[in-house]
């Protein structure tokens, strides 16, 4: 694979720009090429750029040999990406500098709680992914001879309103889902939510099509785009592929890359038309013996975001 260089920001916001950005914390799988093929659908229906990111910030998490995987996959089953590819972990001064930037503003402070002392201190019900809402301790200073670990930025008590491509309508009560949430951690890595919104702003991404796992991330990107001063994208949820006993995909279920065992030289058609399929899609006859890059072109003449449905549901196989 060859060497990437880094992208130059891009200025040009009259055409559509859309973006895949896999983490490397496993290899592509079903559920990542749904995400794939659903942003680059939606980016070229318009005649739109489709950007790939790498979003390795995490890089305790990070497996070695997944960024390679992640790319081979994607170039034989045909995709091409219309600039060079950001990694994350080169962009923490941008992230530095938008924490400063909040910081100035008063809008974000430091906090010392720990996971444990947040559960401890808050009553209020969370959501399905176990997040407890932070009770807003370290809101108006650290308390005596308690260090800071992390940094908060504050939540506003109005909902945030929205309207998904997919899912429609939405509004969120930030205090009441999450309360002031992260954007620099105790391990002083930057949050996913900070790092994404600053990246797509320097992108010029005005098209975020994603899995609906991340929906409760959204009110909380726009909350700092409209902080930062950041144009808010448009947002479009994807159902979910399911572990085969319907429960959520997990790590385990989703370790085997899609190239393992497959020439995808020659299976890639199959793959892209099942994917297809799971995103309500209409499939050419041939779609298996095509290779990718014409399928995917046909893909995009056809392509109708109202044929895609709203639960998701087992890959087809």
């Amino acid at each position: 694979m060859k060497e990437q260089r880094q992208a130059t920001r891009y200025n040009d916001l009259s055409s559509v720009t859309g973006r895949f950005a896999p983490s490397p914390t496993g290899p592509l799988h079903a559920g990542s090429l749904v995400a794939a093929l659903g942003s680059y659908l939606f980016a070229k229906r318009d005649g739109g750029r489709w950007l790939l990111r790498i979003e390795d910030l995490d890089t305790p998490r990070v497996v070695p040999g997944c960024v390679d995987d992640i790319l081979r996959t994607l170039e034989a089953l045909g995709f091409g990406w219309d600039d060079e590819i950001v990694f994350q972990s080169r962009r923490a001064g941008a992230y530095q500098a938008a924490l400063e930037r909040l910081t100035a503003g008063g809008s974000v402070y430091p906090c010392g709680c720990s996971r444990a002392e947040i559960a401890r201190a808050s009553s209020a019900p969370h959501d399905g992914d176990d997040e407890v809402p932070y009770p807003g301790t370290c809101r108006r200073g650290l308390p005596p001879g308690k260090p800071a670990r992390a940094w908060r930025v504050r939540v506003g008590s109005e909902p945030v309103r929205f309207r998904d491509a997919v899912m429609g309508e939405r509004a969120y009560d930030l205090a009441a889902a999450c309360g002031d949430f992260v954007v620099r951690r105790a391990d002083r890595i930057f949050a996913y939510q900070l790092a994404v919104v600053v990246d797509d702003e320097w992108q010029g991404v005005n098209q975020v099509v994603r899995g609906v796992d991340l929906l409760g991330s959204t009110p909380r990107q726009i909350h700092l785009q409209r902080l930062l001063g950041f144009p808010v994208p448009e947002y479009a949820h994807l159902p979910l592929v399911t572990a085969p006993g319907g429960g959520k995909l997990s790590k385990r279920d989703s370790a085997v890359s899609l190239a393992t065992g497959r020439q995808l030289s020659d299976e890639g058609g199959a793959l892209l038309a099942a994917a297809l399929a799971f995103l309500g899609q209409p499939i050419p006859a041939d779609a298996a013996r095509l290779p990718g890059r014409e399928l995917l072109a046909r893909a995009v003449a056809a392509f109708d975001p109202a044929l895609i449905p709203r639960t998701g549901g087992a890959f087809p196989t």
